[in-house]
């Protein structure tokens, strides 16, 4: 069991599953919104990937069992969770998966699932993205579930992405999960690493960089995947002959810098409130970060008790973390810059 967090995760995510897909082994697909519940995503995927088990004859009766568990399960925790919507190919099995007790019933559910997998000789991979959307009730549930089909030597793995806090979230949610749980960071690359995918690419096309604008590169990015895609891409577009020069890149900045303040800077900065939006223009003349909560309610001239509420909601929708108590960190690189950028000046202390 696999916890994935920081820049890039979605992109590394998608290849795994794809690679995980290829060899045959049964995926389900989920990425979860904040408005939508864990039973109301899993529920029509999981059905999907019995249907496609329930063709394997050795496999075909379990697959089968495990989908009258899911017509029991979605049936009981619909008066609860009123989003989930799924078709049922067979009728309820009394007593299998159908409490409506979330965390019993997401065992029963899994363990049955996976024992089909088992017996078709492959097993079953929850692909789960954004799981730090996941409320704290529901993660606790799927975390018991996973742990019982491990107990059991049963063949579920949960993959998921999610954003630095998700550590954090499910070490709330359940104290033993950190220890189910591998959770490798996918944060900046080094500078090697971050040299090599911007000239590799270029060379394989017979284009060179000049050293100076590589570095300049590696420098803006911060070595970032996400935006050594977007720095590569605009010098590439900015270039008229090899070798791609610092002027290039220069131009190159202007032009990524403006495509992400009006694409991916600007989507997370739209969701917040003016209270909220005050906080991070707080943190971001600071600079980069992390900060601790004092320094920050010192520039807003406010105690730190009284900006807790907002602290949490930030967090909550994604915009920060805590990498250690008392410490607060964006959660996306170059925010801060950003930040100053759209809300420029001093007007915003008022």
């Amino acid at each position: 069991m696999v916890g994935l967090r920081g820049v890039g995760k979605t992109v590394l995510l998608d290849r795994v599953r794809d690679e995980t897909e290829a060899t045959g082994i049964q995926t389900v697909r989920i990425e979860a919104p904040e408005n939508r519940s864990l039973p109301a995503l899993l529920a029509p995927e999981l059905r999907q990937a019995l249907l496609r088990l329930s063709r394997n004859e050795q496999a075909k009766d379990l697959s089968q069992r495990a989908l009258r568990g899911l017509a029991g399960f979605a049936k009981a925790l619909k008066v609860k969770y009123h989003d989930i919507e799924v078709g049922f190919d067979f009728d309820p099995e009394p007593g299998l998966a159908d409490n409506g007790d979330l965390e019993h019933d997401l065992q029963a559910l899994l363990e049955a699932a996976g024992a089909a997998a088992q017996k078709a000789g492959t097993a079953l991979v929850l692909f789960i993205d954004e799981l730090q959307y996941v409320t704290e009730e529901e993660l606790a549930a799927l975390i018991v579930a996973l742990h019982r089909t491990a107990q059991r030597r049963v063949p579920v793995v949960l993959i998921g992405a999610g954003l630095p806090q998700l550590r954090g979230q499910m070490g709330r949610a359940k104290s033993y999960a950190e220890r189910l749980f591998d959770f490798p960071g996918i944060g900046p690359l080094l500078e090697p690493a971050a040299r090599q995918a911007i000239e590799k690419p270029v060379m394989a096309q017979n284009v060179n960089v000049d050293e100076d604008a590589l570095v300049q590169i590696v420098r803006d990015t911060r070595g970032y995947p996400y935006f050594l895609q977007e720095w590569g891409k605009h010098a590439w577009d900015a270039a008229e002959a090899s070798p791609i020069t610092r002027h290039d890149v220069d131009v190159a900045s202007k032009a990524a810098i403006a495509a992400l303040d009006d694409s991916f800077f600007r989507v997370r900065f739209d969701r917040l409130t003016p209270v909220e939006k005050k906080y991070l223009r707080a943190m971001a003349d600071l600079g980069a970060g992390p900060h601790r909560s004092g320094d920050i309610a010192l520039i807003l001239k406010r105690k730190v008790t009284s900006l807790g509420p907002t602290r949490s909601q930030l967090i909550a929708k994604g915009m920060i973390w805590s990498p250690s108590h008392g410490d607060t960190a964006f959660t996306v690189p170059l925010f801060d810059e950003f930040m100053r950028r759209i809300m420029p000046g001093d007007d915003w202390r008022y």
